[in-house]
């Protein structure tokens, strides 16, 4: 079990947004933009949330400590990659990693997620979504580095490729719907469109 002060706070932002067609982040929900709504969410479970970015110019406004990709071009995963080693550089046990278009999942999920994290291991939600399970939801521990990075050495590039390889906790769908309806939850803002879905839900 995690104690929130061993787990780094780690929003991602560092997507190339083509479908969207702009900084998504900067998109707003509620008056708010989604950078700030995911940064507010994370400091709420974690000590002061960072962010990993290529692009840092859009953010530096956030006053957060920004860091690039570790291996650019290799998507979601070398986002992650970026988060852990951050995490291990500051002595942290893991990173509880969250995406930036993600504008409803509530701390207190994120909270449940830290509370069964484990340094050996991925901790993550269930969901309807298309693998199951929210894999830009989860606290991965800084044992996954080596793992991560094998995968990516063999152009894995899906965030699940090396999931085999360590443990996985999932925290099932009932426990999960105890903090709100999924659906809502795990709402994904990827294009103008679902930006104006993001409004109607709120």
């Amino acid at each position: 079990m995690a104690a929130p002060g061993q787990i780094l706070a780690v929003l991602m932002a560092g997507g190339q947004n083509r479908r969207y067609g702009s900084h998504k982040a900067l998109a707003t929900v509620g008056g708010v933009p989604m950078i700030d709504r995911g940064l507010e969410t994370l400091d709420r479970v974690c000590p002061e949330a960072v962010i990993i970015a290529n692009d840092r110019g859009p953010y530096e406004h956030t006053g957060r400590d920004i860091r690039p990709d570790k291996r650019p071009g290799m998507g979601a995963l070398g986002g992650i990659l970026s988060a852990l080693g951050w995490a291990a550089d500051v002595g942290c046990e893991g990173a509880l990693v969250l995406a930036c278009d993600m504008p409803f999942v509530p701390p207190e999920l994120l909270a449940e997620l830290v509370r069964r994290a484990e340094p050996s291991g991925v901790t993550v939600a269930e969901s309807d979504g298309p693998r199951g399970i929210e894999p830009l939801c989860a606290v991965y521990g800084t044992d996954c580095l080596s793992y991560i990075e094998q995968a990516l050495d063999r152009d894995e590039r899906a965030v699940v490729s090396f999931f085999p390889d360590v443990p996985v906790q999932i925290l099932d769908r009932a426990t999960v719907a105890e903090f709100g309806r999924p659906e809502r939850m795990f709402f994904n803002v990827n294009r103008p469109d679902e930006r104006k879905l993001a409004e109607e839900l709120l």
